[in-house]
């Protein structure tokens, strides 16, 4: 089963929509919500 930005978001305790941003590499999203975010992804496999 594919992993969703809702999956990652939850993990993460961010907002799906904070997930997204950081994909699209928004500069709204802090340095450290980006790393947790992407360390996130990285342990669901999703990048």
């Amino acid at each position: 089963m594919a992993v969703t930005i809702k999956d990652v978001a939850k993990k993460a305790n961010v907002s799906p929509s904070t997930v997204s941003r950081v994909i699209s590499h928004s500069p709204r999203i802090s340095e450290q919500t980006k790393r947790n975010v992407r360390r996130v992804m990285e342990e669901l496999g999703t990048i």
